[in-house]
């Protein structure tokens, strides 16, 4: 056989004798001695074709904007408007929060996403003996309205999106926003942004609660229940499938224990009285973005899919808007290396790559220092200019969804599909899951994974550059630039809370906190309370310490 013979017949796989003749060729082939399985250990062919993507092209695919929008919630995505470019910021003080905000603005961003200091994540006031050493140091401290106050100073909030990263405090501190906008002279019905909100997932994965899960998924009812109504652009739960990845999970995973703790969140609005076409509408997601590349573009697909089918076939949804997943991604804090910290930038832009090609709504892109500290200005505007030169220069987003119909996204697509089916049954089986929760078989099956993997990496059947090939002596390279949160902060934060004390009316104060203590032991919406606390100046500890004297501390079982 000639060459060129030969190449025409390798050039058309649907022959059957083609790809008999290409068998046989790579029998006799020498591959590379690699681990060819996915990052999640799912074994890979080396080479799929049109019997490993069998699909429906009306119930698997749709058109963009339409069910089961796996090919994009928007009928023009990206040609329409690009997503939404929200760096993660936050740290030290309100003030210095305010001016990172208005740099990233400038820069061209055009929503914000806040990170909070561990204290605020907790429910502690700056001043409490837990926030001692914390204050500022992972993300900003915000104890009070007049915090958030400074925090979002000279920034129109009818125009700005305003994402906040936080969960079992999520409902007071989106009082305070409420009313802060009400200060600025904002009706709540223009305030547009998203609270994470997601209780489930911090049980699962993070760790950051406030009380046990029935009175915490009361208080997400509530913000429900009051945004339709009165903040109808809020979306008011981020489900959050990024922590779940990031303490070790496959991709697998992450879709359906998020899927499945959003589907247990649309069961509670049902329960506590709404309409499901009421507030599905503002439920958005948050996935991660994981270096490997065509099954994190897979798992976005899936979940888009799946969700779709469930709102509909499950629930009766009835508005397509509930049949939709909008989500937020950020790029995967986990693959940030210590050692080569550069090689970052080039994960980073992968990993964006997948989700904007995956179909995104919103995207943060990690800075290449984030293992080291809070970013710098310099580090922060790299992970920004990555996004733009995505969406810029390289074309990706002049069509929608172009990998649909690749016979190996489509495979890995109906893959994370099926798993997730599976561990949907399985959640059901051990009666539900908070049950699971409970029970710690979601945090054990999670811990399972991430084990797997760390054994993967020190057996060198993954690869990470830097770590475990391609190694440097490290005191050969150049110091990066750190940036650090001075003590200072927390010393200033303090004395803040004491002249804030100082200054309200304290019958005022007491008045709202036993009307929150009250609304506690009936069914009276918390956030309302929250909100009218809020304007008195009552500070987050001391909402918080209502709610964990009522509701009582959640203890986690042990899984180990």
């Amino acid at each position: 056989m000639t060459k060129q013979a030969h190449t025409g017949h390798a050039g058309n796989l649907r022959s059957v004798d083609a790809r008999a003749e290409w068998e046989a060729l790579i029998k006799e082939a020498r591959l590379r001695p690699a681990n060819f399985t996915s990052i999640s250990g799912a074994p890979l062919k080396l080479l799929y074709g049109p019997e490993d993507a069998e699909i429906d092209a009306d119930e698997d695919l749709g058109i963009p904007g339409a069910y089961p929008f796996t090919r994009g919630v928007h009928p023009t995505m990206y040609r329409g408007r690009l997503w939404t470019m929200r760096q993660f910021a936050g740290f030290g003080s309100a003030e210095q929060t305010n001016e990172r905000f208005k740099f990233l603005l400038e820069l061209g961003q055009t929503g914000l996403s806040t990170a909070f200091d561990f204290p605020t994540l907790m429910g502690y006031d700056a001043d409490h003996p837990y926030s001692e050493g914390e204050v500022g140091q992972v993300g900003v401290s915000v104890s009070s309205l007049e915090d958030m106050q400074t925090m979002m100073a000279g920034i129109p909030m009818s125009e700005v999106s305003t994402s906040m990263t936080i969960n079992g405090p999520a409902p007071i501190l989106l009082a305070f926003y409420i009313a802060c906008g009400e200060r600025q002279g904002v009706d709540p019905k223009l305030l547009r942004g998203t609270i994470q909100n997601d209780i489930l997932k911090e049980y699962q994965a993070q760790h950051a609660w406030l009380v046990p899960p029935e009175p915490a998924l009361r208080m997400i009812t509530d913000v429900m229940g009051h945004c339709a109504k009165h903040v109808p652009q809020w979306n008011t739960i981020s489900i959050s499938g990024y922590h779940i990845r990031e303490a070790g999970s496959t991709a697998g995973q992450e879709l359906a224990f998020t899927l499945a703790n959003g589907m247990e969140y649309v069961r509670r609005g049902i329960a506590a009285g709404l309409a499901v076409d009421d507030f599905a509408p503002r439920l958005s997601f948050f996935f991660d973005s994981h270096i490997d590349f065509f099954e994190e573009i897979a798992k976005f697909r899936a979940a888009r899919r799946i969700w779709a089918r469930k709102m509909r076939h499950e629930f009766g949804a009835t508005d397509p808007r509930s049949w939709m997943v909008r989500f937020h991604t950020q790029t995967a804090g986990v693959t940030l290396t210590a050692q080569q910290p550069e090689n970052n930038i080039v994960r980073t832009a992968f990993e964006a790559l997948a989700a904007v090609l995956g179909g995104t709504q919103s995207l943060h892109t990690n800075s290449m220092d984030e293992t080291f500290s809070l970013p710098t200005e310099k580090a922060v505007r790299i992970a920004l200019r990555t996004q733009q030169i995505i969406a810029e220069e390289t074309e990706v987003a002049h069509v929608i969804d172009p990998l649909a119909g690749s016979y190996f996204v489509e495979a890995q697509t109906h893959r994370l599909e099926q798993e997730a089916e599976a561990y949907f049954a399985e959640i059901e089986r051990r009666g539900g899951v908070v049950a699971c929760v409970e029970a710690g078989w979601i945090q054990k099956e999670i811990h399972r994974s991430a084990l797997t993997y760390q054994r993967a990496i020190e057996r060198k059947t993954k690869k990470i550059v830097g770590i475990n090939c391609y190694e440097e002596d490290e005191s050969r390279n150049t110091p990066i630039e750190l940036h650090r949160i001075d003590k200072s902060v927390e010393l200033a934060q303090r004395e803040r809370l004491i002249s804030l004390r100082a200054r309200r009316d304290k019958a005022r104060v007491e008045k709202e906190l036993a009307l929150v203590r009250g609304a506690c032991r009936t069914r009276e919406n918390l956030l309302e309370r929250f909100i009218s606390a809020a304007h008195a100046d009552c500070t987050l500890g001391e909402i918080a310490d209502v709610l964990r004297q009522e509701f009582g501390m959640y203890k986690e079982p042990k899984i180990l």
